[in-house]
């Protein structure tokens, strides 16, 4: 498929850009107009060949994001401005740094980007919003004047000087009162009587991925929320990508009862922990299914990277630093443009001594 061929001469081709994901996203329901993400996406052709490509969608509200821009709809509103639609340029519901705007080379990704800024023209949008980039393509997207925004995630990454070789190396790399805490956590799980069953790809049957959706609504109900995803997502990624997920399965006297799901991209050692829920609730229990088990998988199987989500700085004591994360906003509206671009400025400086002030209290060892 063209696309899929574009997203893998990028410098991060994550699983969540292939045609396979976005595809299941829309026929699912799961994002469509109704559910107020309308596609519109943008692709470049020389001749026949795709050169360029991005996943847009027009936009009338601003949830499923995780880069927050709710301050700037309300001032939008409280001036009698419209601020929806706006144009954004994302995976939906998944916050994953990766590659956004695929091209094959530097004169496909400006025309690309032009080609965004006429579709948000055409239909009157407010703004552009590109979350989560790379940055290698922030040279492109600087040139045409775009706003650059700076956020905070947590991954954990092995060390080529000095790798943990299991997870028993990793709880040994980390200072006392951390370790201590871990070892607490999984003990707990343990005495309840909880096990684990980790199934990868095909392994994971029609049974697990419907048991694994049960739980997922559960946890989105239990706060409150409608769950972004439906089932026929989770069923097409069963008969697209089985290859792109690893599934932990919590079970007590040998029936599940809770399950974290994490992509994987075992070309590129990658991890990338996305969702949860249990049938019941048991102490430490998303602690284990969600952090540990996917990080013993890793050390187990060679892997580089895991990324823990959005947000969270409670993972820094499981092992995960802060890493920088981009996005880039384009509004169409001068003043409010120049207010953004300050406000930014102010964010850029306080989240670069958030990251400096995080790293100060590492988790490792000194040295490690």
């Amino acid at each position: 498929m063209a696309w899929n061929a574009l997203l893998a001469a990028q410098s991060r081709p994550t699983p969540f850009m292939r045609w396979e994901y976005l595809a299941a996203l829309h026929a699912s329901g799961s994002a469509v107009p109704r559910t107020g993400w309308a596609p519109r996406f943008v692709t470049v052709h020389r001749g026949a060949e795709l050169v360029a490509a991005a996943p847009a969608y027009l936009k009338s509200h601003s949830y499923g994001e995780y880069v927050f821009d709710w301050a700037w709809a309300d001032a939008y509103q409280r001036h009698g401005l419209r601020y929806y639609p706006k144009l954004l340029v994302a995976v939906p519901f998944t916050p994953v740094p990766g590659s956004r705007l695929l091209a094959a080379d530097d004169a496909a990704r400006h025309t690309l980007l032009a080609g965004l800024a006429q579709v948000a023209e055409d239909e009157d949008a407010s703004s552009v919003h590109l979350l989560f980039h790379e940055p290698d393509e922030t040279p492109a997207i600087a040139a045409r004047g775009w706003l650059a925004r700076q956020g905070v995630q947590f991954h954990w990454t092995q060390d080529p000087a000095a790798p943990h070789a299991d997870f028993t190396a990793f709880l040994a790399s980390l200072q006392r009162d951390k370790r201590k805490k871990i070892q607490q956590e999984r003990r707990r799980v343990a005495e309840a009587g909880v096990v684990f069953t980790l199934h990868e790809g095909d392994a994971i049957d029609a049974g697990l991925w419907r048991f694994f959706h049960q739980c997922y609504t559960l946890t989105y109900r239990a706060h409150g929320s409608t769950p972004y995803l439906s089932a026929a997502f989770f069923q097409a990624m069963a008969a697209t990508l089985p290859q792109h997920w690893l599934m932990c399965v919590a079970r007590l006297g040998g029936e599940p009862v809770g399950a974290s799901l994490v992509a994987i991209d075992r070309e590129r050692g990658e991890a990338y922990g996305r969702y949860w829920g249990a049938t019941t609730y048991i102490p430490c229990l998303h602690f284990e299914a969600c952090y540990y088990q996917p990080l013993q998988w890793c050390m187990d199987n060679g892997f580089r990277r895991f990324e823990g989500g959005a947000q969270g700085e409670h993972k820094m004591a499981r092992g995960l630093l802060p890493v920088g994360t981009r996005s880039a906003h384009w509004l169409a509206h001068p003043q409010f443009s120049a207010a953004v671009a300050d406000f930014l400025q102010r964010e850029g400086h306080g989240i670069a001594a958030y990251v400096d002030e995080l790293r100060e209290h590492s988790p490792f060892k000194t040295g490690t």
